[in-house]
């Protein structure tokens, strides 16, 4: 399995900060390089593809690229994209699972500093529908009880 971290593919700092360190809209339309990580991780599992993806394009708060070595998912491997909004974004998964939590249990587990995200979480709840979208949907609410959302 090899895993790969969304904030390791945010659009440099002069692009993604561009309306400011705090604005939900940016954060929710315009951070992540979804091209990039299309081209560097998603397309090379594609069949027929050479299954050699780039695991990290760059280092968000040093704002600078890093050098890392491509890695081989072999034929029948698993490859583990975790990251924030990734739903709706026409990234080609082969299966999605979303983590969901209610909007008081996503202001508790917030830090304070990231708040300011919560309206484009909200944002992303109402236009997106991840829990419609996604294959698979687990309620975290509390992280020692997740529940598996039974499909209706």
């Amino acid at each position: 399995m090899v895993r790969v971290s969304a904030r390791a593919f945010l659009r440099q700092a002069s692009l993604r900060l561009e309306h400011g360190r705090t604005d939900p809209d940016a954060f929710l339309d315009e951070w992540l390089d979804t091209g990039t990580l299309t081209r560097e991780v998603l397309g090379p599992l594609a069949p027929g593809a050479s299954g050699r993806v780039l695991t990290a394009l760059r280092d968000a708060a040093a704002d600078r690229a890093v050098r890392v070595p491509h890695e081989t998912v072999p034929a029948g491997g698993v490859l583990l994209l975790d990251g924030a909004v990734l739903l709706g974004r026409g990234l080609p998964l082969d299966l999605s699972v979303h983590l969901w939590l209610s909007p008081g249990a996503l202001h508790r587990r917030l830090a304070p500093a990231e708040r300011w995200t919560l309206p484009a979480y909200a944002r992303y709840e109402h236009e997106v529908r991840p829990a419609d979208v996604a294959d698979v949907v687990v309620k975290m609410d509390n992280p020692e009880r997740p529940a598996l959302v039974e499909a209706v």
